[in-house]
């Protein structure tokens, strides 16, 4: 154990996030599953999300204000546990729950939803104080194994569920959950740094200028992370139940694919990135013309090219916004991160329940059967398309905000202190 270095730690920390990714990958997959086995409505599995997004949420505030009062090594530690704590009694939902699996999924969800807010808090933190040439990068490659790990989770689990069987889903789901053990044996052995509970410079915190600039970061990182959740959510069920491509190819050159995208991109930037700010702006305006394709484009396979082009334009939004506010408002701390994730966690828990109604209530009315007969589409076709297009809002907004924080930023602040 006195051997292992902070590289291991790196190593370790890079796993871990890694290995958390089937806490947000997974239960899209079985979405349909869900639906055809146990009747859950769309806006019930939105809801999951929802939950899932919440609970990080909250754990995300928690730590804003009372970080101090956790031993934060002990919990980056059992981390990993409980998330796989809660997969286990998801895969466990027919056996414990066999007359409310909805409830089982509920439970299952809350517990490693619990260990995905803290992970989003610590990680990022510990990433950041490790010793390093290029920091920036390393948070990006620290985001970019999120995506690689989505991949290994879908084109598994798709390739699992087409050829063992959708029934057989919780054994699938007990598998992953040995992930998540494996990353808490490592922590447990490798030395962690000594984090910035509070904002080091607790003066330069005051600032009002400093306040602003965390809050719009907070405000543009919730932006981001709907862009980005909104598809990464629903990405599955709209290839196989709105384009009606085969779940196995609309998985793997859906969602997969997305995630490829996705992790390629953070890699990329993490090498070679420069202008933050520039990156944040060319990924907005990206996403915007992805979720307008994947609207109005009548051919599946252009609509389903856009759903992964997402994947690149919404890729550096959430570690971006990290590494503007790392850039902008340097001595961040712990707390900051958790403003930060909190804000994030808003935006995927709320867009993607928000597309999920929109979908259950455009299909129910007139309006979407009457327009699904002229285009030849199913009416719940019709509230998907209503769904992604509407999503544009989330990217249209953030441009509007860069812009903004362009302006706020390049603003002297005579209160800031000098270090």
């Amino acid at each position: 154990m006195q051997n292992l270095t902070f590289k291991h730690t790196k190593k370790y920390c890079y796993f871990t996030y890694l290995a958390m990714s089937s806490v947000f990958s997974l239960p899209p997959l079985l979405f349909a599953t869900f639906k055809e086995t146990y009747g859950i409505s769309y806006t019930l599995l939105g809801t999951l999300v929802l939950i899932n997004f919440c609970t990080q949420l909250g754990i995300d505030l928690i730590f804003s204000f009372l970080s101090k009062h956790f031993n934060i090594r002990l919990t980056v530690r059992i981390m990993p546990l409980i998330t796989a704590t809660g997969l286990g009694i998801y895969a466990l939902t027919p056996t414990l729950f066999p007359e409310y699996a909805y409830a089982g999924l509920i439970t299952g969800t809350f517990i490693f939803s619990v260990a995905s807010g803290l992970g989003e808090v610590l990680v990022s933190p510990i990433i950041a104080e490790l010793p390093s040439d290029n920091p920036k990068g390393d948070l990006s490659m620290l985001h970019s194994l999120y995506g690689y790990g989505v991949v290994l989770v879908v084109v598994v689990s798709t390739l699992f569920l087409h050829f063992v069987g959708s029934k057989y889903w919780m054994c699938l789901t007990l598998f992953w959950a040995i992930l998540p053990v494996i990353s808490s044996i490592l922590l447990m052995t490798c030395q962690l740094p000594d984090l910035n509970i509070e904002q080091a410079k607790a003066e330069a915190s005051r600032s009002k200028h400093r306040t602003k600039g965390l809050l719009l970061c907070m405000l543009l990182i919730f932006l981001g992370s709907s862009a980005e959740n909104t598809m990464s959510n629903w990405i599955s069920v709209y290839a196989e139940n709105s384009l009606k491509i085969p779940k196995i190819w609309g998985d793997i050159f859906g969602m997969a694919l997305f995630a490829v995208l996705l992790a390629f991109t953070r890699t990329a930037y993490a090498k070679y990135g420069k202008n933050i700010h520039k990156t944040l702006t060319i990924s907005m305006t990206g996403a915007i013309v992805c979720y307008i394709t994947v609207a109005l484009s009548q051919n599946a396979i252009v609509s389903l090219l856009a759903c992964v082009a997402v994947g690149i334009s919404t890729s550096m939004l959430w570690p971006g916004t990290l590494i503007l506010m790392e850039e902008k408002i340097p001595y961040a701390g712990v707390s900051a991160y958790a403003l930060m994730a909190a804000g994030g966690d808003f935006g995927a828990s709320f867009a993607p329940q928000s597309l999920g109604i929109i979908v259950d209530k455009i299909a129910l009315t007139e309006w979407a059967q009457n327009v699904g007969v002229s285009l030849s589409l199913s009416a719940e076709q019709v509230g998907f398309k209503v769904g992604m297009f509407l999503a544009t809002i989330f990217p249209i907004l953030g441009v509007i905000l860069l812009l903004y924080m362009k302006k706020h930023f390049k603003k002297p602040n005579k209160q800031e202190i000098k270090i």
